[in-house]
């Protein structure tokens, strides 16, 4: 153990005790999740423990993130819209979650992603946490996180994992990514239950999952369970979670139409390629089908793990004192990333079933647009499908059982809440004395969860790979590259009488795009997002 960390673990130990109502904080996050995948968000996979969760607790029908899952993390973690274009999304003149929360008194975990650097200093345990176990950067195969990545991907490269100061490199034979981070956020609840009871200590854990991010790795059991589910395609899909949203509540048909698929342009950036079912070949349905059971019997097995969790959470008798919060880090995935990367996918998993671990599926352009049913579009983009997440709140005592808010808010949100959760302070200098760039940019959603309201913010912001948004109110403007050249422009569209952003309004109220374009340009310089001329 390096001096550097033993210093980190000592001055956790001498914080004061500032109250003993402070709850316990389990954040969850999973990865590349549509909004409509969940049980009790409208989908038909098997989710009973989040929906359990639902159940007991609060769902919000308007929660963003920031498209994409390291801008997301930056987001999350900081408090800070994205700072794209300044070298690095954390930078040691931010604070982190971890290291406010532990100045605070709270002993800190992570297992699963991180994303946010493997570099020593930029790791976990250096901006915050106690305990790590997980993957550094990106995702990798869940049955073998040592597997480099395929040639033409990442450039072959080995994800780095790693148990704290020590890199992994090995990993048993029935290793399964999903049921090892379980495995450890229990381990970690155990810890800090037993501890607790000594020195009265709150904990925040972070459970960070892979799934059900590509590769498509599922276990044998999971995937049977939905074989011939997804037979008849993408559209009956959307269509019958569109349904199953409009009955939870979730959604307003008023309001929110189910969107369509958008016109091809020409561009394989930009296009779905969705072919409508009843054209494609019977070997190439079968393939489509597959790639969704198998995603599918991915979700079910981190609801199933989250099920244990949530188990250990009684089991040690801090589940009545534990806020648990879970939600995705973007929409769903359609990567194939670029042609030259596509062909060479197909051919890497043409002999390989999906599923296997010898693959490197994902899970395709149509079922990654059609998981964010209702809305446009999916993970990059800074449409609702890109960015509009599934959040579940349980807090018991506070939380309204079975509620739904539609009250809108983002992953900035969760620093200035948790602080106000613990009685933390988020200073102008870290602890070295380096001055913050910025305050915190996100908003307290204390008020909401306890089933009130709270002044809207301002905006939510967004710029990720040539694509722009910006809302305030129930108004977003939108830069979509995708459009025709004749037609390239800033989009506008009322939510509140639009949600599925199906009516562009640029032309009928130019005004308010040139107000709201100054103010997101405005937001870009202050950001790195883009240059000042």
């Amino acid at each position: 153990m390096t001096l550097f960390r033993i210093l980190l673990i000592f001055s956790t130990l001498v914080l004061p005790i500032h109250s003993a109502d402070r709850p316990n904080i389990l954040l969850i996050v999973c990865d590349d999740l549509g909004y409509s995948d969940l049980g009790c968000y409208g989908g038909e996979i098997r989710t009973p423990n989040l929906d359990q969760l639902a159940a007991e607790g609060l769902r919000f029908s308007q929660f963003y993130n920031a498209a994409v899952c390291v801008t997301t993390r930056a987001a999350l973690y900081t408090g800070l819209y994205p700072r794209l274009g300044t070298g690095s999304l954390l930078r040691p003149d931010m604070h982190t979650i971890g290291e406010r929360l532990r100045a605070t008194g709270y002993r800190t975990a992570m297992t699963g992603k991180w994303h946010l650097g493997h570099e020593p200093e930029k790791q976990p345990i250096a901006r915050g946490f106690d305990e790590f176990y997980g993957l550094l950067s990106g995702c990798s195969s869940f049955f073998n996180p040592a597997k480099p990545d395929p040639d033409f991907y990442n450039g072959g490269l080995v994800r780095p994992f790693a148990h704290n100061e020590k890199t992994l490199t090995e990993f048993p034979d029935d290793y399964y990514a999903t049921d090892a981070f379980t495995d450890h956020a229990i381990e970690m609840i155990g810890q800090f239950a037993g501890s607790g009871k000594t020195d009265g200590r709150p904990f925040f854990l972070n459970l960070n999952y892979t799934a059900p991010h590509f590769p498509l790795h599922a276990l044998p059991e999971d995937i049977e369970r939905y074989r011939g589910k997804y037979a008849d395609g993408y559209e009956p899909l959307r269509k019958r979670r569109y349904d199953r949203l409009v009955e939870l509540g979730i959604i307003d048909p008023e309001v929110t139409p189910l969107s369509k698929v958008d016109p091809k342009t020409g561009d394989f950036r930009y296009d779905y390629e969705v072919v409508p079912w009843e054209k494609l070949d019977p070997e190439t349905r079968a393939r489509e089908e597959a790639r969704m059971e198998v995603y599918a019997a991915m979700v079910d097995r981190m609801d199933q793990g989250i099920g244990r969790v949530l188990d250990a959470l009684e089991s040690n008798h801090v589940a009545d004192h534990t806020i648990v919060l879970f939600l995705s880090d973007n929409g769903g995935c359609a990567s194939w990333p670029k042609p030259e990367m596509e062909a060479g996918f197909q051919k890497y998993n043409e002999s390989i079933p999906v599923g296997d671990p010898r693959g490197y599926e994902f899970v395709g352009k149509a079922w990654g647009w059609a998981q964010n049913s209702p809305f446009r579009k999916h993970k990059v983009w800074p449409h609702e499908g890109g960015i509009r997440t599934p959040l579940i709140v349980r807090w018991p005592g506070k939380t309204k059982p079975g509620s739904i808010s539609h009250e809108p808010g983002h992953v900035v949100d969760f620093m200035p809440t948790f602080l106000e959760l613990a009685g933390g302070e988020y200073p102008v200098e870290t602890a070295k004395g380096e001055v913050v760039t910025a305050p915190m940019e996100g908003n307290s959603l204390v008020s909401v969860l306890e089933g009130k309201s709270r002044e809207r913010p301002e905006y939510f912001a967004w710029s990720l790979y040539g694509t722009h948004g910006w809302r305030e109110g129930d108004w977003k403007l939108i830069w979509n590259p995708s459009r025709p050249k004749s037609k390239l422009g800033w989009e506008l569209y009322d939510l509140s009488r639009d949600g599925s952003e199906t009516t562009n309004l640029a032309r009928k109220f130019p005004d308010r795009v040139n107000a709201m374009k100054e103010r997101w340009n405005e937001w870009a310089y202050r950001t790195g997002a883009k240059k000042r001329p």
